[in-house]
Formats: structure tokens, sequence, C-alpha cells
């Protein structure tokens, strides 16, 4: 996800200062390591479902790890899965510990100081969900007295309300079920937050849910690679362009999330 950790911040300050991204691809295993010891090893978040969850065999699953095995069969090699956080994914790449990971990359400028990132896997669209009674067409429409917003604590979608959209009503829930179940409810209009991920949580309630056309924002999750690590992110893109072609990802994603993805990813302005 977009949101970046202060630990990673400071991560990539401190790796900036200390002049090693000269280093980082040079320890890094190249593309012809990875094949020749026939394990590819990537980092996946298993407490960010469903892009990464723990099955009931305690064993990593999820849309992450199902995109990154069938990478791993299309390259001829076995996937080793290593569980990471959102506060040390970054890190791990760094350290060489794995030598691609996922569990919502979003690409952006701080970011690709200290990583390579491949073309886009998938998208998270920060948008607006309510029902088919409300008027909204825009997020600007928010902005009246009248309109009850809703968001979870802690969430960063509260600064933009209380920046962009400070007329509305604002009521702070714990959880996102809860703040489904408000809307629901009538106790609120609408809730700003990832759609991807909030979905789910309007298959439990008969309300005929709406999904406002015009996106606030549109991210680009990848994998990234250790700074430099050209032939393994080149490697990367071949198996992500084949299986966007294939529709396997679009499958996998249907799967996992129970609908098809909001944008798509192969419409990204710009490939590195």
């Amino acid at each position: 996800m977009n949101k970046i950790s202060m630990l990673e911040r400071l991560v990539i300050a401190g790796f900036i200062a200390s002049s090693l991204m000269s280093m980082t691809a040079a320890n890094a295993r190249s593309l012809d390591d990875i094949m020749k010891s026939k394990t590819l090893i990537v980092g996946v978040n298993p407490n960010l479902p469903p892009l990464g969850v723990y099955d009931d065999k305690n064993q990593i699953s999820g849309f992450d790890a199902a995109v990154a095995g069938k990478i791993a069969d299309r390259m001829g090699v076995k996937l080793e899965l290593v569980a990471v956080g959102s506060n040390d994914r970054v890190p791990f790449i760094m350290s060489d510990k794995i030598d691609a990971v996922m569990g919502g990359m979003t690409r952006n400028d701080d970011r690709m100081k200290v990583v390579d990132f491949t073309n886009p896997v998938n998208t998270e669209v920060l948008g607006i969900l309510t029902t088919e009674k409300k008027p909204f067409k825009k997020w600007q429409d928010l902005n009246d007295p009248s309109v009850k917003m809703v968001q979870v604590r802690g969430t960063t979608p509260i600064k933009f309300i209380q920046d962009n959209i400070p007329k509305a009503q604002l009521l702070i829930l714990d959880n996102y079920p809860d703040a489904v179940r408000a809307i629901s409810q009538g106790r609120a209009d609408a809730l700003i937050d990832v759609l991807d991920f909030m979905l789910d949580y309007t298959k439990k309630y008969p309300t005929k849910w709406h999904i406002v056309d015009d996106p606030i924002e549109v991210d680009y999750d990848c994998i990234a690679v250790s700074k430099g690590n050209i032939k393994l992110r080149e490697k990367l893109n071949t198996e992500i362009a084949a299986l966007h072609q294939s529709g396997y990802i679009g499958s996998a994603w249907n799967k996992w999330f129970g609908h098809a993805m909001l944008h798509d990813p192969t419409a990204s302005p710009t490939t590195y």
C-alpha cells in the first residue's frame, strides 16, 4: 500500500546517506544465481488479507502467494515464501534476505530511491463506497454539512477528509466491518478507502451498494527487487506480462477478492 511507515523512511534515508546504492545489486542474488539454486525467494505479508493470509495449515497463501507461485513455475524454480510486514519489506530486500517482495508494494518515488520495481501486478483504488440512494458523483460532493462520513481510527483517509472535505460530519469507528455496517444501517453516508478491500465487507448486508465512478487515487502495486538487479526485474516483467495476457492474474484476483479488479494494472501511465 502507498503509505510509507516511519521505519521505512528511516531505512531509505540511511541507505542513501551511507551511499550503499551501488552495493545492493552486487550483493543481491542475480537471475543466474536464482536459476542455479532453483529457488526464488519472495517476501509476502500474510497479515494483509486477501493479498496474503495464513491458511488452515499455517502456510502463507492468498493472491500474492498464488501469483508468486505461478511466476516460479514458469521460471522452472521452486518458490520459497518468507513472511514480511509493512515495516520490514524494504529492509529485507536491501539486506538480501529475499530476492523479491510483494505485500502491497505500491510504486512511489521514495521507494524507487532504494529498490527497483517491476511493472504493476495489481492496482489499489482509493475511492468512495456509498449506497445507490446517495447522489454523490465525485468526492467534492461530500463536502457538505449534511453528509456523514465514516472512517476507521488511524487510517490515512481521515487526514484527506479533514484537509479536503472539512464541512462533512465524521464518525470514527474501530474497524472496517463496523464502518461498513454503519453505512448499511443509515448511520453514515459514505466511506473513503481502498475499495478493493472494502467490497468483501459489503456482502454481509442486503444494501444496494454503489462505488462512485470517479476514483480519488489509483495506486500500482508491483514486485520490488534490489536496486540495479536489472536481469531479474526484466525476467519478472516478462512473466507478469504473460500472466496478465493469459488472464491468470485477473482470475486469481477474482478468486481471492470475490470481484474483478477495479482498475486495469496494465493501464499504468509509466513502466520501469
